[in-house]
């Protein structure tokens, strides 16, 4: 049934990839791997293989990346990806000396991709469960390690009679978990390879924190709000449900500054943001220091930047709450501002963690974002004090690459 489903799913990925740009772009990435892989690999060469979903998981596996590049120069790096929205942005990632999609998980293309790859060990990063991949490397002898993952009590592991599908977990040489409570359910199924070393990404924001860019034209907008207590709000990786709450919120507040990092950037999204904004505004890409001045509002038409704008930011509001999921949260959360976001929150640890430190803060609608902002403007002491919990919260955290590191390393 698994190996059906898999190829169902990657003939309806080819059946809509004439009409769907990310669809096309898999199909096509699909397609040039092997050649990739056929091209560059070196049989000569010992590769560790890191496998990522998406963006986010790449940067859970990023700092594992490096840290390994650095101190096993020996090793060369394989690093795939399953989605679009991850290869396309770090196809050209320099600590990486390979780049290429994972082919469907079908029983012939993985045999095609261990006879051409033979990695030395395998790391997969949070979500990832390919069933093949994870047997074909147990029977290989090829050591696979799961990192930065979380476990829940409704996921098909622990129910009964999950089938050979549920048995995957036993073919990993060590899972590294995010919490105790991942660690407890994987051992009542008599998965003892188990260590609890948190998530990576606090590792990956530590250093983003310290490498973080000057931006002047952020500067200029932000400058003046220490001398008319002003406030300046952070959304970042917003979509218009969440656009549709802090931007009615910003139209009338004329001492709050807002910059938007909307998560899509295409045209239509910009204009449909603009359509909302009733104060002066201006893109990122049409502004200067000079024209940016007497703006109230900044929209970021571009990608990078983020990471390096929550620096300027009083506050922060986490787009996806109201879709698919929150985005990431540590990364702002370590400058020391408290984070705003959607009840869609379920799965991700770090949220739960910061409502209960007092550096989070979820909202259901705009009723509860209006008053949760208000409160902060009359009582600024308290926007101080989350912003401080939010930061201790990611600094009690680090550690977790280094932990993986000494373990894995063991089979290299």
């Amino acid at each position: 049934m698994y190996n059906f489903a898999i190829h169902l799913y990657a003939f309806f990925i080819h059946l809509i990839s004439p009409f769907h740009k990310k669809a096309k772009q898999m199909v096509r990435g699909q397609r040039n791997a092997y050649r990739i892989l056929g091209e560059r690999i070196d049989p000569k060469e010992k590769y560790i293989w890191v496998h990522c979903a998406s963006l986010g998981e790449f940067e859970q596996a990023r700092p594992l990346i490096e840290a390994l590049k650095k101190e096993y120069p020996e090793y060369r790096i394989l690093l795939t990806f399953f989605s679009p929205s991850g290869y396309e942005v770090r196809k050209d990632y320099a600590f990486a000396d390979i780049v290429c999609y994972l082919p469907f998980d079908t029983p012939k293309r993985v045999t095609a991709f261990f006879n051409l790859v033979k990695p030395t060990l395998a790391v997969f990063v949070k979500y990832e469960f390919w069933y093949n991949y994870i047997h074909e490397a147990y029977l290989r002898k090829i050591p696979v390690y799961l990192i930065s993952s979380i476990f829940r009590d409704n996921q098909p592991f622990f129910k009964k009679n999950v089938g050979r599908y549920g048995k995957m977990l036993h073919f990993y040489r060590e899972i590294f978990v995010q919490d105790e409570h991942s660690k407890e359910l994987l051992n009542r199924q008599g998965i003892t390879r188990v260590m609890v070393t948190g998530d990576t990404r606090f590792d990956r924001v530590i250093e983003i924190r310290r490498q973080a860019k000057e931006l002047p034209l952020v500067h200029a907008l932000t400058a003046d709000k220490e001398s008319d207590g002003g406030m300046v709000l952070v959304a970042g990786s917003s979509w218009p449900p969440d656009e549709d709450i802090f931007i009615e919120y910003f139209n009338t507040r004329p001492r709050l500054k807002l910059i938007i990092a909307p998560h899509e950037i295409h045209e239509s999204h910009l204009r449909e943001i603009e359509k909302k904004l009733k104060r002066p505004y201006i893109r990122y890409s049409q502004a200067t220091e000079e024209n940016i001045r007497d703006k109230d509002c900044l929209i970021i038409d571009c990608f990078g930047l983020l990471s390096s704008i929550y620096r300027y930011g009083d506050i922060a509001y986490i787009g996806g709450g109201f879709g698919v999921g929150i985005h990431n949260l540590p990364e702002a959360a370590v400058y020391g501002i408290p984070v705003i976001f959607g009840p869609n929150f379920r799965k991700f640890r770090e949220a739960h963690d910061l409502i209960e430190k007092g550096g989070g803060f979820v909202i259901h609608n705009k009723k509860e974002f209006n008053e949760l902002m208000d409160y902060f403007v009359k009582n600024p002491e308290t926007l101080s004090e989350a912003g401080s919990k939010a930061e201790n919260y990611i600094l009690n955290n680090v550690g977790a690459t280094r932990q993986i590191i000494e373990k894995i390393t063991a089979d290299l």
